[in-house]
């Protein structure tokens, strides 16, 4: 449990808090008030801690202004103060089987740094205007106060996306931000981007004992993809603004390429079944991940692309001083 130094550091309203204009910087110009926005969240069923959210909104040029909105933890978690050392000793919420253990207390984690619907909440804003092939026109970042108008699962937005008969401007936002997301997806691919396979499992417990008593695969839909794209163009919008004002000590993130060798016993594995992985290039290797399929083994690829997962390096947080610019890839 965190100590009561920790609980110090919490609003004294408690969950009682709400949005102030004066005390919450809107008044001063330094925050933006972006409540009218149709915002929306997309996140697993059952999901209490929602960091992040979305928006789009067709202009009248025909382009789009789409937005990402990330919880404004710093508004609560002020640099020095005992929840600080205590979040960063932590460092992640760890989710085992039947509790969560959280890097912050739950009255932040799980409701005032929660974007969840209905209810005034303090985000960090990246906001594009993008154009109908989703290449970036412009870009801003600001904190901001949203008003998320709904909190979605993945099958509840796939569901108005699939149904003709919904029309109104949440749904309409969704299927924008669906139909960007596709072709941002298929950029990065054409441009080299590897599709690996880490599966997640969920696993269903018995009411009374909260015993496992089943495990389940969770099943990835188009909604999946969407949020994952924009918080990707989320992340290098951002590591290209901190890199343009600090260009010799900007904190970023690099996928290292992974040296051949580190593939040598999955290659060996693969030879009898008449399977060659090409790994000059992350390209190279996508294209051959897509030909190595056995008719009579629908999960051979799936399971290919998971061993493959074990062969990469993993990423690194770098600064930018300390790396030539071609090698700030993700591979």
């Amino acid at each position: 449990p965190f100590t009561p130094n920790v609980r110090a550091d919490l609003p004294a309203e408690g969950a009682a808090w709400l949005f102030d204009p004066v005390r919450d910087q809107l008044a001063a110009g330094k925050r933006r008030d972006l409540r009218d926005l149709d915002v929306c969240s997309i996140d697993p069923p059952g999901c209490t801690d929602i960091d992040d959210a979305l928006h789009a909104i067709e202009l009248p040029n025909g382009n789009f202004q789409v937005g990402v909105h990330i919880a404004d933890v710093t508004n609560f978690v002020k640099p020095g103060t005992a929840m600080d050392a205590e979040a960063a000793h932590r460092s992640t919420t760890v989710y085992l089987v039947d509790r969560r253990i959280d890097m912050l207390p739950e009255l932040l984690g799980t409701n005032l740094c929660s974007l969840m619907s209905k209810v005034d909440r303090l985000a960090f804003s990246c906001v594009w205007e993008l154009d109908r092939d989703a290449n970036i026109v412009s870009v801003a970042f600001h904190k901001s106060v949203i008003h998320s108008k709904a909190s979605f699962t993945y099958d509840e937005a796939q569901s108005r996306i699939d149904d003709p008969a919904m029309a109104d401007p949440i749904t309409k936002s969704v299927r924008d931000l669906n139909m960007l997301a596709k072709k941002l997806r298929r950029r990065r691919t054409e441009a080299g981007a590897l599709t690996l396979s880490s599966p997640e499992v969920r696993f269903r417990l018995e009411n009374d004992s909260q015993d496992p008593v089943d495990v389940e695969m969770k099943a990835l839909k188009e909604t999946n993809a969407l949020v994952e794209e924009f918080m990707l163009l989320a992340n290098i919008s951002v590591a290209r603004k901190i890199h343009e004002h600090f260009p010799d000590s900007s904190l970023l993130r690099r996928h290292p390429e992974p040296p051949a060798q580190n593939f040598d016993n999955l290659q060996h594995a693969l030879r009898p079944l008449g399977v060659q992985l090409e790994t000059g290039s992350s390209l190279a290797l996508a294209q051959s991940l897509d030909r190595a399929v056995l008719p009579h083994d629908p999960y051979f690829n799936n399971l290919l692309r998971i061993l493959t997962t074990r062969c990469m390096m993993q990423a690194q947080y770098f600064c930018s001083g300390t790396h030539t610019p071609e090698e700030f890839r993700h591979y």
